[in-house]
């Protein structure tokens, strides 16, 4: 339970919009630079802004000041969807404004450009998390001290690095797999840094109002917030954290203002407060109050996409996998580029978005992935982006031509970074086995005080000699293996 003694809910929302590419056929290459369809950014993010941003963030200003100290809420607003609210929408960043003078919401740190890096590179993505931070100061008069990965996006490796940077805690998907038998509706920490807090994603509570709100064939239909509220207050004696993770456009965008979604983020806060133990708290608040109950352990990359609540939006399949190696093949040649416009390209070209329109699964999600795609299949979306990428690499070899002398150069700080990364995660694996092997030496101890009469040489030798029969292939295949 928590120092003062209440059980927490966190609302959090994610804001992004990415810049759309325009249609880049093979012919612009080296002759238009310009990548960008502003009709459809502009156009989208007009309407968007209407229908949810404006609306929603007047309720939440509108809910903050009248319960009082006693309703927050958590934003992360990616630096591209910033951008967008500057040149297209200025009224929506001060309605953000407004909402962070409040003090009741927390703004969260994340990727600038809402996109992959975590899967690529550290120093890439330590480069960008603090390009947003320069942002969110800037814009938003705020400091991060929470933070969520692009999509959720988290494993150990990416938890530790986030806590190395000194963010008190990180929001993922409460995903099934990992969890096994444990429930998302406690606090945990970071199983390499347990200085990190990690707090999972509550998808049944927050695909409720994400995806079944409008959904007439739903058997909870019509949802309203005393149902919704009475939900929650049934989960109290078993729960000490509930994490409801939404789209921000899931007010007004997603379910349209007619279903009745902005009444009921009207007036389900109010009677959560009435009609259950549970408290608004902000993510870095729950990690100052609550204690974990234990470390998760999350070893590959999950995410709050799709019903795997894996990676393979983005990298699941050939075509996706191509189109993120190439882009990250030439951040050694960006990072030591002046460029302003090139900058701007490389932050543009990086958002998930890109990726993801290049998916194939088209199974229970395929409406999901349908949302806001320009493409009318995979193929077109990723002969487009390459077209663009490799118009961006011939501006690139302007300024470091190709020649056998750069090469070497950008191999070796590829191999440099490459070799890093290495060496954090054995270092990282070292520290958790040294902390294993601190929690087994007692027992150890006290068993061998016990059997101090019993040979051990013997039984030794027996396995040692087991382990000479087994067959040669056994050993060599395992390591083929793990080298993968």
């Amino acid at each position: 339970m928590s120092a003062s003694g209440k059980k927490a809910i966190c609302f959090y929302f994610q804001v992004h919009q990415p810049f759309r590419l325009k249609r880049y056929r093979f012919f612009d290459l080296g002759h238009d630079h310009y990548y960008y369809d502003d009709f459809s950014n502009e156009s989208i993010m007009r309407k968007v802004a209407e229908k949810c941003y404006i609306p929603a963030n007047n309720i939440i200003l509108d809910l903050i000041q009248k319960h009082k100290g006693k309703f927050k809420v958590t934003f992360s607003l990616s630096g591209l969807a910033i951008n967008q609210f500057r040149l297209y929408a200025p009224e929506v960043l001060e309605s953000f404004r407004k909402l962070a003078e409040t003090g009741m919401v927390e703004f969260l740190g994340e990727t600038n450009s809402h996109s992959l890096v975590s899967l690529k590179s550290r120093s890439e993505f330590e480069r960008q998390v603090n390009n947003h931070k320069e942002m969110l100061k800037e814009f938003l008069g705020v400091e991060p001290t929470s933070f969520r990965n692009t999509e959720l996006i988290y494993s150990d490796q990416i938890g530790s690095w986030v806590a190395d940077m000194g963010f008190k805690s990180i929001l993922t998907e409460g995903a099934k797999h990992v969890l096994g038998w444990k429930s998302p509706n406690f606090l945990y920490c970071n199983s390499i840094n347990p200085r990190l807090k990690v707090l999972l994603r509550n998808f049944v509570l927050s695909d409720d109002i994400a995806f079944r709100f409008s959904n007439r064939d739903w058997n909870s239909w019509p949802l309203t917030a005393d149902k919704y509220a009475s939900w929650v207050a049934k989960l109290a004696p078993k729960s000490e954290l509930i994490n409801i993770f939404l789209d921000y456009e899931t007010f007004g965008e997603h379910n349209w203002k007619e279903t009745g979604i902005f009444d009921f983020l009207y007036h389900m806060p109010g009677l959560i407060l009435k009609k259950t133990p549970f408290r608004f708290m902000t993510p870095t608040e729950i990690a100052d109050l609550l204690q974990p109950v234990s470390a998760i352990s999350i070893p590959s990359p999950i995410s709050w996409a799709d019903e795997e609540r894996d990676i393979t939006a983005w990298l699941g399949n050939e075509l996706q996998v191509a189109a993120l190696d190439k882009l990250y093949s030439l951040a050694g040649k960006v990072n030591k580029c002046d460029d302003p416009m090139i900058k701007k390209d490389w932050e543009y070209l990086q958002s998930s978005d890109h990726f993801y329109y290049m998916a194939t699964k088209f199974f229970s999600d395929g409406a999901v992935h349908a949302y806001f795609n320009p493409y009318e299949t995979p193929y077109d979306a990723f002969m487009n982006y390459m077209n663009v990428l490799s118009d961006f690499e011939i501006r690139l070899r302007k300024y470091f031509p190709d020649t056998a002398e750069q090469d070497q150069i950008f191999k070796l700080d590829s191999q440099i970074i490459e070799k890093d990364m290495i060496i954090d995660k054995q270092s990282a694996e070292i520290e958790k086995l040294t902390r294993k092997m601190a929690r087994i030496k007692p027992t150890v101890k006290d068993g061998i005080k016990k059997v101090t009469k019993v040979p051990a040489k013997k039984p030794l030798k027996k396995t040692a000699e087991k382990s000479i029969k087994k067959p040669a292939s056994a050993k060599p295949a395992s390591k083929t293996k793990s080298s993968k």
